[in-house]
């Protein structure tokens, strides 16, 4: 007597990346598609004569891993809205997993309540997203680390140190270096460049008042700055101001040269007029935020993010590590 068996076959669809960006910064969205070897998804967008914001995916995403770029460049609420509204139309397709990729996140810098009746902004963002439908969220050097605790999920905090320290080793290798914090706060991020560079730290003492905003009261430089070259470092550049007075406190304790090095190129007025007139050799930024013609000034360099960017969602997408980008 013979028995029969069945089987049964079981079929795994295969995992699909989905790579996506809204309008603000369309030129870095190329380049980090480039960078995947991949498409930008094509999207439908468009504003309604009163402002409302609509977005229609033109491909399906059902089961796809998708990654959604934006930076959150002015007018920054009309883009971070967008991406708000990227994540929802992509949940509700049926999406796998989302990544909400925001090389700058907005309202960063309001992290925490200096007096009574302010607002913690930066966790209503990342409570928006989380409502939205994000699964995941992909960001470049924070104004303050902790931010990562306020989306419940994971971050992918990365970092533009290795770009940015490889391009001063490259072009300033023959000169004494001296890595300088422009105010307390940044004292962490300029340790791990003195470690980078074998170089000493200066810390500029400075304060903020909390009444005017974009100005600072620099007061004196703790390090060692005389006849060498200042490297300046910052997570970002706005108005100029803070970074204006740091090199002019730096020339006035006899420092030979400065550089300036920041992620996010803000540069809102007069940050173009402040930079190009302060006697700063050179303002190193990247591309995670749109510089207009307008921004650009003699001084200015912007390195790309993308290949950064690219390698960091392609290890997300293969659960590789994230990690392992930067540790030595």
């Amino acid at each position: 007597m013979s028995t029969r068996v069945e089987s049964s076959i079981t079929l795994t669809p295969q995992k699909r990346l989905l790579f996506s960006a809204g309008r603000s910064h369309p030129e870095l969205a190329e380049r980090v598609a480039e960078e995947l070897g991949a498409d930008l998804s094509p999207v439908s967008a468009r504003d309604f004569a009163n402002g409302e914001i609509f977005v229609r995916f033109e491909e399906s995403v059902r089961g796809c891993d998708v990654f959604i770029l934006q930076s959150h460049t002015n007018p920054i609420n009309k883009w971070m809205m967008e991406q708000l509204i990227m994540v929802d139309a992509a949940k509700r397709a049926s999406a796998k997993r989302i990544t909400v990729v925001a090389p700058f996140l907005g309202y960063a810098r309001q992290d925490k309540k200096h007096r009574g009746r302010e607002p913690i902004t930066a966790r209503l963002v990342m409570d928006m997203f989380a409502t939205a439908g994000a699964d995941r969220f992909m960001t470049l050097d924070l104004h303050t680390s902790q931010i990562q605790g306020f989306f419940d999920g994971p971050v992918d905090h990365l970092f533009a140190l290795p770009l940015l320290t490889s391009y001063i080793a490259e072009n300033y290798a023959d000169k004494p270096i001296t890595v300088v914090s422009p105010d307390a706060g940044r004292v962490r991020v300029a340790e791990r460049w003195t470690d980078v560079l074998g170089a000493p730290l200066a810390i500029i003492h400075k304060r903020r008042d909390p009444d005017v905003p974009n100005q600072v009261k620099v007061f004196e430089v703790v390090g060692e700055v005389q006849d060498r070259l200042c490297v300046v470092v910052d997570d970002m550049i706005d108005t100029g101001g803070t970074i204006a007075k740091a090199s002019e406190t730096l020339f006035e304790n006899g420092a030979a040269e400065v550089v300036v090095a920041a992620t996010h190129g803000i540069l809102s007025d007069p940050a173009a007029e402040r930079l190009s007139s302060s006697g700063i050799s050179e303002v190193l930024v990247t591309d995670t935020l749109p510089i207009e013609a307008e921004k650009r000034f003699e001084q200015l360099t912007v390195l790309s993010v993308a290949p950064l960017l690219a390698r960091a969602i392609k290890e997300v997408f293969s659960d590789g590590s994230v990690t392992s980008m930067f540790e030595p």
